[in-house]
């Protein structure tokens, strides 16, 4: 299908809160609603879009599905496992429905979107009242109405260009943090990956929508907030306005007040050097960079179309960190993509000593049906490929330990964000460079940034007292 951009105008966005509206009139008490997330931050902020479409359909909201008068299931198409999960448990709300007639079930998300699922859904889980892929998020209410008034399952999950629809209401998790989409889909085509397929092609939001909703969570008192987007390297191309990623981050970057700014995922043949630059120039950049590599070879890059090379991606590190001396550098590694050998592995494995990121994010190679790869032959044992994981793991860890060590005895400036339940050390915060801190002292309040004197450390946290 030939990519279009599509932009919801404003009219059909508030035709939504019409069928909203329709919603709340049929209410005879205060129904409740669970939405239920799973995979990634994207699906984290649509599901806070799902809540501001249900809030302004009358509804409150639950963590108990025995309680709950609406379930929406948000799923992930991302790993096998996390759609089995998200099916299996589905399939258990059976149990739920029959205790509280009328409960209505929704399943949402990229899984929605997969090549036959509609109607495997259709046949399999009765359970399902309401199915709608990630592209037509923006109409929720307008198929839940439907589903409502006529008390019949509706499937919405049309392969179509995916659409930018702005002015949606959000209903966000309370706290300091906050997630801010930029942009949707992805023009990769990983050959391991299923996102494009489901999500669509990129569309960035345009950057004074951005800035409005940028503004909103500031002045609702959130402090830390990641910009999201597939690849936000690539934010501003389909516009044609002349403003890319960078010119972005510095834009917001300008506003008034104490917080920091992240932004994820990050691919690294779209991280320039004018975006280096201007983290550094920026001190309410946060000094992380999450930048995945997959893999150290050459030869799997290729396979995984990754559009980069080993030598490409070592430039790019020795430039951020040339930039940014104090950056918190962290990555994605997949152990046992079809055709790996030792000898590949062995690339991966030295390209890992070489950086040393502070943290990593590792992963067993899961075929995605309708990828190029699951096509791929694959003839090592999961017993090969496990024995890299523990391997890689074990270097990591190792280097991830030692990095911590060395924050001992520092003053680090911590963003205080929750409650750790701990007695000893019973607030939570991060780093700029998004380091965990346990901590406890003086002053130490979620929402305040705070000077914080490092006392222990392990592989994976940092242990403090305030200065106050």
């Amino acid at each position: 299908m030939a990519y279009e951009r599509r932009e919801i105008p404003p009219e059909e966005v508030a035709r939504q809160l019409e069928y909203c509206r329709r919603i709340r009139e049929r209410h005879t008490g205060t129904p409740l609603a669970l939405v239920d997330t799973y995979g990634c931050q994207q699906n984290e902020a649509d599901s806070q879009r799902l809540r501001g479409w249900l809030q302004e359909a009358g509804y409150a909201f639950t963590e108990d599905a025995h309680a709950a008068d609406l379930i929406v299931v948000n799923t992930c198409a991302v790993r096998q496992h996390a759609e089995l999960r998200a099916l299996g448990n589905v399939g258990q709300l059976c149990h739920t429905k029959k205790e509280k007639p009328g409960q209505k079930v929704v399943l949402c998300g990229c899984m929605v979107q997969e090549p036959g699922m509609v109607e495997k859904l259709r046949k399999s889980y009765g359970v399902v009242d309401l199915a709608l892929g990630p592209h037509e998020l923006w109409r929720f209410p307008e198929l839940l109405e439907r589903m409502l008034r006529e008390g019949r399952r509706v499937f919405a999950a049309e392969d179509q260009p995916g659409a930018v629809a702005e002015g949606l209401p959000v209903r966000r998790d309370a706290g300091v943090k906050a997630w801010l989409s930029i942009m949707y889909g992805c023009n990769n085509f990983c050959s391991y990956c299923i996102v494009p397929y489901v999500r669509g092609r990129e569309r960035s939001r345009r950057p004074e929508e951005i800035l409005s909703e940028f503004r909103e969570i500031l002045a609702e008192g959130y402090r830390d907030i990641t910009l999201l987007g597939q690849n936000v390297n690539s934010y501003g191309k389909d516009l044609g306005l002349g403003v890319d990623f960078a010119d972005l981050l510095a834009l917001l970057c300008r506003e008034e007040g104490a917080f920091r700014l992240r932004f994820m995922t990050s691919h690294p043949k779209d991280a320039t050097e004018k975006l280096l630059r201007t983290m550094a120039e920026n001190p309410k950049c946060a000094r992380h960079l999450h930048l995945p590599v997959q893999a150290g070879s050459n030869r799997i890059l290729k396979a995984m179309n990754r559009v980069y090379t080993r030598e490409g991606y070592l430039k790019t590190v020795e430039a951020a960190r040339r930039y940014m001396p104090d950056l918190v550098l962290t990555t994605d590694v997949i152990v046992g993509f079809p055709g790996e050998t030792e000898a590949d592995f062995q690339e991966t494995l030295s390209l890992v000593r070489q950086v040393e990121y502070d943290a990593m994010f590792t992963f067993l190679y899961s075929p995605r049906p309708g990828t190029p790869a699951a096509k791929l032959p694959d003839p090592e044992t999961r017993e090969a490929k496990q024995r890299r994981f523990d391997q890689l793991l074990e270097v990591q860890n190792a280097v991830s330990a030692r990095k911590h060590a060395a924050y001992v005895g520092k003053t680090v400036e911590v963003l205080v964000d929750g409650e750790s339940g701990e007695r000893d050390y019973p607030f939570t915060g991060r780093t700029s460079g998004g380091r965990l801190v346990r901590l406890r002292g003086e002053g130490a309040r979620p929402g305040r940034f705070i000077p914080v004197t490092v006392t222990g450390s392990n592989t994976w946290a940092l242990w403090g007292e305030t200065r106050e």
